[in-house]
C-alpha cells in the first residue's frame, strides 16, 4: 500500500509508540511485506530468523522487536509488538467505514460499461470502459478494472486475504492480518460465475490482459497471473504465486503458495501443484509432473497386480 503522501519516521514513530534507531530524516512512502517490499516502504519484522531478511531487502523503515546491526542508511522502529504496530498504521490509512449505498459515490465507470442491479461496488474503485458487471458481483474497496472486462453473476472481487499472524503463546492464535492491496483486473479479463479473488495484504493481485476464468476459481492473495492465460472451473490458487503469461490451468488444480509457474504451461484437470514449474511442458498429477511420465507411471500401477503374481509364481 502506498500512502498519500511521504510521511516523516518520526511521525511513524509516534503513531505506533516506538523508539527510532537509524535515519532520522528518512520519509517513508507505503508500507509492504517482505517478498513485494520497496525502496521507501516499511517493513515489519517480529523474529530474528527474518532480521536479515528484511533489514538487508530495499526497505527504507523496518519496525522491529529488537536492536541489532543495521545498515546507516536505514531507520529501524523498535516496539514489542511490530505485527500491533503495522495493524494500527493500516487502519489509520485504510480505516473500516461501513457502506450505506449500493455503489459508492466515488466509483469511476467507463463509456459504454454496463451494471446490473445488485451490483456491489466500495468506495475509491475505477472500471474502465465498455465493462459488463452482472447481477450480484461484489467489488470492493480500491479495486481497478480494464476496459472489456466481463464479470458473471456472484462473483466476489477484492475480499479481504485469507492470512493471520500466528502466535500460540497467546489466547487467540490466529490473529487476522489487515489487507490493504488491492485487485487490478487488465483489459479483455472475462471472468466466470462465483469467482472468488482476494486482494493483496499489502500489495495489488493482478490478473493479466486477456485471462479468461471459468466459474468457482479462487485466487489467492497477491498473486500475479499473467496475460491470456486460461483457468477451467474450480481451480484454486493460493497466496504469493507468481504465474507466467499463456498458462493453463483445467479443472480443480490446485496451486500451493508462493511459488511460480512458468509461461505456456499446461496443468491438466485435478493436478496439484506444490513447488514451481518450468514453462512451455504439459503436467499431470500430484505433485505435478511431466504428463508423458506421469501417464506411464499410472500404466506400470495398473501392472503391479499382474507382476506380483508373475514374481509369487
Amino acid at each position: 500500500m502506498k500512502f498519500p503522501s511521504p510521511v516523516s519516521v518520526q511521525w511513524v514513530a509516534d503513531l505506533i509508540g516506538a523508539r527510532i534507531a537509524g535515519n532520522l530524516n528518512a520519509h517513508a512512502t507505503g508500507i509492504n511485506e517482505i517478498h513485494r517490499v520497496e525502496q521507501g516502504d516499511i517493513v515489519f519484522v517480529d523474529h530474528p530468523k527474518y532480521y536479515d531478511t528484511c533489514i538487508n531487502s530495499a526497505a527504507t523503515c523496518i519496525i522491529i522487536n529488537n536492536e541489532t546491526t543495521f545498515p546507516e542508511e536505514k531507520t529501524l522502529l523498535i516496539t514489542e509488538q511490530p505485527f500491533e504496530a503495522y495493524l494500527a498504521i493500516v487502519k489509520h490509512f485504510r480505516p473500516f467505514i461501513p457502506q450505506t449505498q449500493s455503489i459508492h459515490n466515488s466509483v469511476i465507470a467507463g463509456e459504454g460499461t454496463v451494471i446490473y442491479p445488485g451490483v456491489f461496488i466500495g468506495s475509491n474503485c475505477i472500471i474502465g470502459k465498455n465493462c459488463i458487471i452482472h447481477p450480484n458481483v461484489t467489488i470492493l474497496d480500491h479495486c481497478i478494472i480494464g476496459d472489456n472486462v466481463v464479470i458473471q453473476a456472484g462473483t466476489v472481487i477484492g475480499s479481504d486475504a485469507f492470512y493471520y499472524n500466528t502466535k500460540k503463546n497467546r489466547e487467540v492464535w490466529f490473529k487476522k492480518m489487515e489487507s490493504c492491496g488491492r485487485v487490478v483486473i487488465e483489459d479483455d479479463v472475462e471472468i466466470g460465475s462465483g469467482c472468488t479473488i482476494d486482494r493483496g495484504v499489502t500489495n495489488d493481485t493482478v490478473i493479466g490482459k486477456g485471462t479468461k476464468m471459468d466459474n468457482m476459481v479462487h485466487i489467492g492473495h497477491d498473486t500475479i497471473l499473467g496475460k491470456n492465460c486460461l483457468l477451467a472451473a474450480q481451480v484454486g490458487i493460493a497466496g504469493g504465486v507468481e504465474i507466467g503469461n499463456g498458462v493453463t490451468l483445467w479443472g480443480q488444480v490446485g496451486v500451493s503458495k508462493t511459488l511460480t509457474i512458468g509461461d505456456n504451461a499446461v496443468v491438466l484437470a485435478q493436478s496439484g501443484v506444490p513447488s514451481s514449474l518450468e514453462g512451455n511442458k504439459t503436467y499431470f498429477g500430484y505433485p505435478a509432473e511431466d504428463a508423458g511420465l506421469k501417464k506411464r507411471e499410472l500404466v506400470w500401477i495398473k501392472r503391479i497386480p499382474e507382476l506380483w503374481k508373475k514374481v509369487m509364481g
